[in-house]
């Protein structure tokens, strides 16, 4: 307990400061001292226990759409580096979708909702495991990543991408289907929604992002040291959160000409095609995650487990 009381002492202002960048007027966080001190800090104990010098260590952090992934990995990013002195790089799955014009293709060749981004298919996992393989090279020297624009749903251009200039100690790899698993080809003739039931009604574009986890996705996922789980109740706290992350992101742009912002109706389209996958995982995952973190209603971290 000294070390984690030395420890949040020395990270709190950092941390506080990250989380109010997050918050509205409206949305302010709830328990932000027992989050860090009792649950996050914790977990950053744990992840220094498994560092290897050798090479990277690389950490996936999976949980579905809203809640609270990118904020829980910043501020365990920066316990990492402002408190144990580690080099890390933490980028999303989200970084690396194929350009407009490569999902356009893919939309016309195998099933328009294909053009959708976010499940498997629509990432260019070719790139994704080029980087997991270089940052393990002994004499590594530097890497440029891509950076994705979700406002404008295209790749930044070059000059805006990642640069890694030294072999990170930690690499925070997040993203909603990090870790999911394929189905059997009886769960997927079931439509769960009214997306799969009307545009997917022969269930090719199911069959194609089922085939992506069996294949490409599964020997991404192979290459993950440890899976962290952010676990919500259900699907349908998902929406309420994601909605209002929406209302979020645009109260926050500060160039709102570019940015399209998504309605309900809008939202719920794009979050069905999400759906099947998510819900699996809310079964998946708890049984091979090396921590699960179980979030309340009120969108905080209510305990987590330690496998």
């Amino acid at each position: 307990m000294k070390l984690i009381d030395e420890c949040f002492l020395k990270v709190k202002n950092d941390c506080l400061k990250f989380i109010s960048s997050q918050e509205t007027k409206n949305e302010k966080f709830k328990k932000k001292y027992r989050m860090i001190k009792f649950f996050l800090i914790p977990v950053c104990f744990w992840i220094t226990k498994k560092i290897n010098k050798k090479e990277p260590l690389i950490i996936g952090f999976a949980g579905g759409q809203g809640t609270g992934k990118t904020t829980i990995t910043s501020i365990i990013t920066i316990i990492l580096k402002k408190y144990f002195k580690l080099d890390v790089f933490k980028i999303s799955i989200d970084d690396f979708y194929k350009t407009r014009k490569q999902r356009t293709l893919l939309s016309k060749n195998r099933h328009p909702l294909l053009m959708t981004r976010g499940v498997p298919g629509t990432h260019d996992i070719n790139i994704i495991l080029n980087f997991f393989k270089k940052i393990k090279v002994k004499n590594f020297k530097s890497l440029k990543l891509p950076k994705f624009n979700k406002a404008v749903d295209e790749r930044c251009k070059q000059n805006l991408w990642y640069k890694i200039q030294s072999k990170p100690d930690v690499v925070i790899f997040e993203g909603w289907c990090v870790g999911a698993k394929p189905q059997n080809s009886r769960e997927l003739k079931k439509p769960v929604n009214s997306l799969e039931k009307i545009h997917d009604q022969n269930f090719k574009w199911r069959q194609y992002v089922n085939y992506q986890l069996k294949t490409k996705y599964k020997k991404l996922f192979n290459q993950l040291d440890y899976i962290l789980f952010l676990k919500a109740k259900n699907f349908n706290l998902l929406r309420r959160w994601r909605l209002k992350q929406e209302k979020k992101l645009w109260l926050k742009s500060k160039n709102k000409k570019n940015l399209k912002k998504m309605n309900k109706i809008e939202l719920k389209n794009f979050m069905d095609t999400y759906q099947r996958i998510t819900q699996q995982m809310f079964k998946d995952m708890p049984k091979y995650s090396s921590i699960v973190m179980n979030l309340n209603n009120r969108h905080q971290i209510k305990n987590i487990k330690y496998r």
